[in-house]
């Protein structure tokens, strides 16, 4: 279990403290993560990496020259935020673009994405490679819907190599593709991972039994068999992996192959290499020539007990990029021309914009809202843990620590913006754009188009009517959907926005004072929430583990009904108080 910590919502945050403290002379800390203590020429492509914590070496430990310019780090098994990578890339960025490579996850997808966006805005190239090495989380015929795992260190290698040469964004990409498409990967767990303060793993394997097909945010395997000796575990997975080799190879003969075999956490050092004794055997005998393997961590679980194996398959072009240096606080290769390390002296010194002017109607209006949001952070931490409990049946467990950072952050940035005389819109976009950020993940990100949503309907000049609220409901139910790409019936936080919106909508339209009709729809959401233990999952995390959460509602549906109803209460509280 994970044992040493303070308080277990600042663990990420102190992760990264202390990593940066131990390892000036590679990273240093920018705001979203970290980015190299180097200096990178001018023009030089930046390739951003990132993800949740929980995995290190991935992400931070992976920052140096000949590797990743920089990394978002997001909390414990949640992606960083779109303004954490945006952050981290516009520290890193040198004039050549942006290349944004990571794992394939939705909340990473969603953020990456979001933070594309504002790049390209700024005038800057920028495009993006996902890794989707493992094999368990998907057929062939479906390769862009994978996770990526362990074989995000070939892609960000190959990328980052390329980069160096001083190729172009272009040819960056295209190099970084190939890499992926060029690599497998295949995991094994014996235990699940203990997320910090919790008391139980997210997940348990039977005594004597292994997990097969695992993810590494605590996923549970997909099946279960008995635990084999190293070499039956050896001969597994490589047996599987030849099974699909890249398009336009018929056999593994004559072949150069790099093998990384991949501890997740607790599996000991010693036991890999017994366990690639065997692999190097097996992949000898197929007729492949194996190129500077790897044994160690480089893409783990917290203390999950676990190990995986990835093939990157060389050609002519990839090769040299593996082969090239590499100086990094975790993964070093060969000898770097150091760089000079960049000043740091020269702190940013921003200073938050004074919030905008707004009506006495708006600012009164702002007072409910503020007053919502701390009943919203109440309910929360009064729900963290079973939040987590749902969403470690079918998934990584991490709803609930991720809904509380968020709110708590939503709450006190709200709390700083009425201060300073803000109105309900500039207060809810404050509160929306802190969620976001601190949170990360799915939900992070939703709830950020949500209050912001609200907020740019809201504005700061109006009275915040029924008619606003609702067309500013249903601004956030359409950009929920678009940007989560979930529709009804997909298991989501959708399931539950779509009918709480809709009947807000009815009732207004009826004639209904908003707190009735804010109680009407919070019923109709709470009851559509319970609604998805129905149905199979076919967005997310919880996609590849469908039929486990059968019977479980989703938690985003769960949590979002939770909070209608605190914010319910509040309106009532204000009508009648």
């Amino acid at each position: 279990m994970t044992r040493l910590f303070n308080d277990p919502t600042a663990f990420a945050d102190e992760f990264a403290e202390g990593f940066v403290a131990a390892n000036r002379r590679t990273v240093r800390a920018v705001s979203g993560g970290v980015v190299r203590a180097t200096a990178v020429p001018p023009g030089q492509v930046a390739v951003i990496i990132g993800g949740g914590s929980g995995h290190y070496p991935a992400f931070g430990g992976l920052v140096g020259q000949g590797l990743a310019h920089g990394a978002a780090l997001g909390n414990i098994f949640a992606s960083p935020s779109a303004g954490q990578v945006y952050s981290v890339a516009k520290a890193a960025e040198t004039g050549g673009g942006v290349l944004l490579t990571y794992g394939n996850y939705a909340g990473d997808v969603l953020n990456f994405d979001a933070a594309q966006d504002r790049l390209r805005a700024d005038g800057i190239s920028c495009e993006t490679v996902t890794t989707t090495d493992d094999i368990s989380s998907a057929g062939p015929a479906e390769r862009e819907r994978r996770r990526g795992v362990a074989g995000n260190l070939c892609v960000f290698k190959i990328a980052s190599a390329a980069a160096e040469e001083g190729r172009e964004l272009a040819e960056v990409v295209r190099l970084a593709r190939l890499a992926n498409d060029r690599t497998r990967s295949f995991g094994v767990a014996f235990g699940g991972c203990t997320l910090p303060g919790a008391g139980a793993p997210l997940f348990e394997v039977p005594a004597g039994k292994m997990a097969v097909g695992l993810g590494i945010h605590g996923e549970p395997g997909l099946s279960e068999t008995d635990v084999p000796t190293a070499d039956g575990l050896a001969e597994l997975m490589v047996g599987d992996l030849l099974q699909e080799l890249p398009d336009g190879m018929s056999t593994p003969a004559g072949a150069r192959v790099v093998p990384i075999m991949n501890g997740l956490g607790s599996v000991k050092y010693e036991e890999l290499y017994v366990v690639f004794r065997r692999v190097a055997q097996l992949l000898e005998a197929a007729g492949a020539e194996i190129v500077e393997p790897e044994v160690g961590e480089f893409c783990t679980s917290l203390d999950m007990a676990g190990a995986s194996l990835t093939l990157l398959w060389l050609d002519d072009e990839l090769e040299p990029l593996w082969l090239a240096p590499a100086d990094t606080p975790a993964y070093r290769k060969g000898t770097v021309a150091a760089a000079a390390v960049v000043d740091q002296a020269a702190a940013e010194a921003g200073t938050e914009a004074e919030v905008p002017p707004a009506s006495d109607e708006s600012r009164a209006a702002a007072v409910i809202i503020d007053a919502a949001l701390a009943a919203v952070q109440d309910t929360v931490d009064g729900s963290v843990d079973e939040l987590g409990r749902l969403d470690a049946i079918a998934g990584d467990g991490d709803h609930g620590i991720g809904m509380q950072r968020g709110a708590r952050a939503g709450r006190a940035a709200a709390a700083t913006a009425l201060a300073a005389g803000a109105g309900a819109g500039t207060l809810l976009i404050k509160a929306g754009d802190a969620w976001a950020d601190r949170a990360g993940g799915t939900s992070g990100a939703l709830w950020g188009v949500v209050l912001r949503a609200l907020g740019e309907r809201l504005g700061d000049a109006d009275p915040a009517s029924s008619a606003a609220v609702v067309e500013g409901v249903a601004a956030a139910r359409d950009g929920v959907i678009n940007y989560g790409k979930a529709e009804l019936g997909d298991k989501t936080m959708v399931d539950a926005l779509v009918p709480f919106a809709d009947t807000l909508a009815g009732a207004v339209g009826e004639g209904s004072e908003l707190s009735d009709a804010w109680r009407r729809a919070a019923d109709a959401a709470v009851k559509a929430a319970a609604a998805t233990a129905e149905l199979l999952p076919r967005k997310g995390r919880a996609r590849p583990h469908a039929e486990k959460s059968l019977g479980t509602p989703d938690p985003g549906a769960h949590s979002f009904g939770l909070i209608v109803v605190a914010v319910g209460g509040v309106l009532d509280g204000a009508v009648n108080g």
